[in-house]
């Protein structure tokens, strides 16, 4: 890697830092980055009204990795995986389990419609890197704790009756927990599945590309459409709610 720090921080005119902005430099060396772009940073940001951390600011080596904004990256043999950081799956599970637990006696379907934008939300976010394994494992832990939630309320029941009236078969999956909301229609409210959700890989925007130049506005059009369609309807974000930079 060359002695430049690669950085980039876009500001347009009224623009300011957000309270707390979350940072990555990279360098060739800990030493470099100690004493040659750690006072040219902090000046920057100074400037700006900011400060770095001094307790969540830390010089590691990409072979340790290190976790950013819930993903953990590190080499792996040569090789950079980004995947969820262990915290960020704790933090999901743990909030899965609370929502379970503190609904004890509500419907089935009711339970579904509250986890399913929890668990497809979470799924969306992670979708572009390494998490094919950690969205299966989810769906593992969280059959086991709905299976107790399930168990719970008929404790007299024994487990063929509970799998029968919380779970169906739906297509090559068994033991899908779902609840039949309309039996003459045939209509159902299924758990979402994380493992279901497609890895896409986030394709980088050009390090020559500026949004504010006529001459890439094209490369900016066909880029957002790709991305549009990639998205469910349901996740898509008006134009113009965000400056794209």
């Amino acid at each position: 890697m060359s002695g430049d720090v690669h950085v980039r921080i876009c500001e347009h005119l009224g623009g300011r830092f957000p309270g707390v902005t979350r940072l990555i430099v990279t360098g060739h060396s800990k030493e470099w980055l100690e004493k040659e772009v750690m006072p040219v940073l902090g000046t920057f940001l100074s400037k700006r009204g900011l400060t770095l951390s001094p307790e969540k600011t830390r010089i590691t080596h990409i072979t340790d990795g290190f976790d950013f904004l819930g993903w953990n990256s590190r080499k792996y043999n040569g090789k950079l995986l980004i995947k969820p950081s262990k915290a960020n799956i704790k933090s999901h599970l743990n909030k899965v389990r609370e929502v379970i637990k503190g609904h004890k006696t509500i419907e089935q379907s009711v339970l579904i419609r509250i986890l399913n934008p929890i668990l497809r939300g979470w799924a969306n976010y992670h979708r572009h890197v390494v998490a094919k394994k950690t969205f299966a494992n989810n769906d593992a832990q969280i059959w086991t704790m709905l299976r107790k939630w399930a168990r719970r309320k008929h404790p007299n029941k024994g487990a063929r009756w509970v799998k029968e009236r919380y779970y169906i078969t739906l297509g090559n999956r068994n033991g899908v927990f779902a609840a039949k909301e309309d039996k003459k229609h045939d209509r159902k409210v299924v758990l979402f599945s994380e493992a279901s959700t497609p890895i896409r890989r986030h394709v980088k925007i050009k390090g020559e590309a500026n949004p504010h130049s006529p001459a890439w506005r094209t490369y900016f059009d066909a880029r957002r459409e790709r991305i549009a369609k990639l998205t469910p309807l349901y996740y898509r974000v008006p134009q113009g709610a965000f400056v794209e930079a």
